[in-house]
């Protein structure tokens, strides 16, 4: 008996632009895979990069970052300093040999619900292919 691996996405969304895309997306009726949790943000440069690193302790195979798109930060910069923090996070998951590849970082505005559903049926589709996260594995806390 093949069991198929259902992937668990943690998704951190800024209020202005893509939780609103997200929300469009729901009220248009298109489907995506119901694998993401959204945790909503005023803004994506207000995220503290130890929420991403808990999000994968606590066993996401998956990590999304969204964000408005570069220059129409409702708060000047904040997609910037996401760009930087998410770039961080990259570096930090090499280096402790970890698969930097299940962390997104997308831009979609509050009119690309499409997008939205689009974003996460390829990560679905990319963690399956990855299997589960080894994070939660390897911890010995």
């Amino acid at each position: 008996m093949q069991t198929s691996m259902e992937p668990k996405i943690i998704a951190f969304l800024c209020n202005w632009c893509t939780y609103a895309g997200a929300d469009l997306a729901g009220t248009a009726r298109m489907t995506y895979p119901a694998n993401v949790r959204t945790v909503r943000l005023m803004c994506t440069g207000s995220l503290d990069p130890m929420y991403v690193v808990k999000a994968f302790l606590e066993g996401a195979d998956g990590v999304l970052v969204g964000g408005c798109h570069p220059g129409d930060c409702h708060y000047t910069n904040g997609n910037f300093k996401a760009r930087r923090r998410v770039a961080l996070l990259w570096e930090i998951m090499d280096s402790l040999g970890l698969d930097r590849s299940r962390l997104w970082l997308r831009w979609i505005s509050a009119s690309e619900g499409g997008l939205f559903a689009q974003t996460i049926k390829e990560m679905v589709e990319s963690l399956k292919a990855k299997g589960p996260s080894p994070v939660q594995a390897q911890m010995i806390l």
